[in-house]
């Protein structure tokens, strides 16, 4: 079994009670890395200067407190794998973790990720790619 770092646990305590029920189970499975959590004006004022987020403070989904959105990438042999494959092999298993967790109420937020802002199953048609995005949105179907 995967156990989070210090540094990922206290990053994921700076997210809704939702997400840290999503990943703390998805960790049983699946080695990651919580990469962020909330983010303050100085840390989302970078991200956006980055070209890392599309909006600025405080209009991401990081801002809010807890936050609503949270940056978790996958561990793999040699460390953080970026790779369009791998990101996308996980983001699949998020989602299937969430929606067993959603379906059984233990979490009440719908979740949209990064890798498909539209939520239609279409990687290939997302302008915006952000892999290790994960946010909960409302419970009405997008």
């Amino acid at each position: 079994m995967y156990k989070f770092s210090k540094q990922s646990i206290k990053n994921l305590n700076t997210c809704h009670k939702d997400l840290r029920t999503l990943f703390n189970e998805v960790i049983k499975h699946y080695d990651c890395t919580i990469v962020c959590g909330h983010r303050n004006k100085e840390d989302q004022d970078k991200a956006y200067a980055e070209e890392k987020s599309q909006v600025r403070w405080p209009d991401s989904k990081h801002n809010k407190y807890p936050s609503m959105a949270v940056d978790v990438a996958p561990y793999e042999l040699n460390g953080i794998d970026w790779g369009k494959t791998q990101t996308s092999y996980f983001a699949g298993f998020v989602k299937g973790v969430h929606a067993v967790l959603y379906d059984q109420g233990i979490i009440t937020h719908r979740l949209r990720m990064g890798i498909d802002w539209d939520s239609d199953n279409d990687i290939n048609d997302t302008k915006f790619w952000d892999p290790c995005h994960f946010e909960l949105i409302s419970n009405k179907i997008i």
